[in-house]
């Protein structure tokens, strides 16, 4: 079992930058790989980027690739996405979600999922 939890969200102008964090709970969270999915009003939810359970590969979306970073500490059971240069379109709600291991972009695939924050970016 797996509990995820975001924190970080806000508002930000366009450029600006903000830091959403994964923070997780359950034995098994250092063996999980970690996805960032979001989901715009009336839009369907989109991969963001993931991180496998190791922090060596990573996947960026190409509309959030060059911007965006993903890093985890497992120490800490935390998983990060930094996301600078930010755009209007970036605006959603922000979801974290883990799986056994490794990455997918398929919000499918992960089994547990954290309840979101809100990222407004305003022009």
């Amino acid at each position: 079992q797996v509990q995820l939890v975001e924190s970080g969200g806000g508002v930000v102008q366009a450029g600006g930058s903000l830091r959403l964090s994964c923070a997780a709970s359950g034995r098994t969270f250092i063996t999980s790989a970690v996805g960032w999915f979001r989901q715009a009003p009336g839009k369907e939810r989109e991969f963001v980027s993931a991180i496998d359970w190791t922090g060596a590969d990573t996947y960026f979306a190409d509309s959030v690739k060059g911007r965006f970073t993903i890093s985890r500490d497992n120490a800490k059971n935390t998983v990060y996405l930094q996301m600078n240069s930010l755009k209007p379109e970036d605006t959603a709600v922000y979801s974290c979600a883990a799986r056994s291991l490794v990455t997918n972009t398929n919000p499918d695939a992960y089994r547990y999922w954290g309840q979101g924050t809100q990222v407004t970016v305003s022009s």
